[in-house]
């Protein structure tokens, strides 16, 4: 009797343990999916962005290419946690002294250590309405456009969006503030809205010091999800060659947490300097 006591006694305990192991597996199963499904709903969807030096980083400027110039730019940034890299091709055209065309195609690549491919491209229009007065700021608006053309991980199935540009000058300094809105073709995100601050000091003819923040509520969420704060620098190596250089720092505990950038944009044609000659009688 006291030998069957003991052989149940220890098949209870083999089946305790046997449960304890299947409840860990459960729980690591679901941390690990919990942590995937959140990485995954972090990524940080570029759109339309403003051509270098037409706007700080993500921050546009009201003012825009002058009629009939071409701009193109390459920019580059490394993102940490999230860890993954990010091209993006930039083109504009001036339609007219206030009118300006963009276009934005950003490259994703070893997002989740192996995932590689384009987010949707942006099609944009930016209108100044105002030019800036002794007092008040150049008003802008820009209506953007994306149809549904990135990498499933990556496409919000398309999107359409506009926003609203300050832009004010005050000695060396030049500041904007952007508002912008976009609502997504996939039915099950959210619509994103963000609010942007940038400055920009001249330090000589040809360089400028960047600073930016950025407040974000991104497709995937009813709240703010992103608040960061950037640093730059950018200079214009040629009449018609600007190279920025930059980092952005994580302020509310969000991804990514830092990233770099670098990005060269040409403007052609390029304008010639006007040199004053000062004749002595």
């Amino acid at each position: 009797m006291k030998e069957i006591m003991r052989v149940k006694v220890q098949k209870c305990r083999e089946t305790g343990k046997q449960k304890k192991k299947t409840l860990c597996w459960l729980l690591l199963s679901s941390a690990l999916l919990f942590c995937f499904s959140a990485s995954a709903h972090a990524f940080d969807v570029k759109g339309l962005q403003p051509l270098p030096p037409y706007g700080i980083f993500s921050t546009f400027s009201a003012d825009s290419l002058k009629q009939n110039k071409v701009g193109f730019a390459l920019n580059i940034e490394k993102s940490y946690d999230p860890d993954f890299y990010r091209t993006v091709f930039q083109f504009a055209y001036g339609l007219h002294d206030r009118f300006e065309f963009d276009i934005t195609l950003p490259y994703v690549m070893e997002w989740q250590n192996r995932v590689a491919g384009y987010e949707d491209v942006s099609f944009g229009i930016k209108h100044r309405v105002m030019n800036e007065g002794e007092y008040l700021p150049a008003i802008a608006y820009v209506l953007s456009v994306s149809p549904p053309s990135g990498k499933d991980d990556f496409t919000t199935e398309g999107k359409t969006g506009g926003g609203l540009i300050l832009t004010k000058k005050v000695g060396p300094f030049k500041g904007h503030f952007n508002v912008f809105y976009s609502e997504p073709g996939k039915r099950d995100l959210k619509n994103e809205y963000s609010i942007n601050l940038g400055a920009e000091l001249a330090v000589t003819h040809d360089s400028r010091v960047l600073a930016e923040i950025i407040g974000r509520k991104n497709y995937f969420k009813n709240k703010i999800d992103m608040l960061e704060w950037r640093l730059g620098y950018r200079i214009a190596t040629t009449e018609y060659l600007y190279t920025t250089v930059g980092a952005g720092f994580d302020i509310k505990n969000r991804t990514p947490d830092c990233r770099l950038m670098f990005s060269v944009s040409v403007i052609l044609p390029s304008e010639k300097k006007k040199i004053q000659k000062i004749y002595e009688e």
